[in-house]
């Protein structure tokens, strides 16, 4: 998957997928394969949700956890579109294999304290 990556220095965080770009918040971090690789899955799970509803059940996965965890950090990283990404990212070969909805297992595993 191609995809233009842009340096935006007020970004929040080190990188962001923005369908159909990727951010980053330094020039340096063009060049780490992790970060747009995790990117690049997230940019996948865009397009598996057709785009604009990725980004609504992105965000009511986070406040559900923000309300469960109670903390901003473990909130963010129980979504399950982040889990599948950080599982991922190092598998530079991971969106080549196909892994369409790789994200639903995450759902599947879910367990609530």
């Amino acid at each position: 998957m191609r995809a233009p990556v842009l340096v935006f220095k007020k970004l929040p965080a080190n990188g962001m997928a923005v369908f159909p770009f990727i951010l980053v918040k330094q020039k340096m971090d063009k060049k780490n394969p992790l970060l747009i690789n995790h990117e690049k899955i997230h940019l996948r799970q865009q397009l598996e949700l057709l785009i604009f509803p990725f980004y609504i059940i992105y965000l009511a996965n986070y406040l559900i956890n923000l309300l469960v965890y109670k903390q901003h950090h473990l909130a963010y990283m129980k979504i399950v579109f982040e889990q599948e990404a950080y599982d991922n990212e190092k598998d530079l070969a991971y969106l080549k294999n196909n892994n369409w909805f790789g994200w639903i297992k995450y759902v599947k595993a879910l367990k609530l304290p």
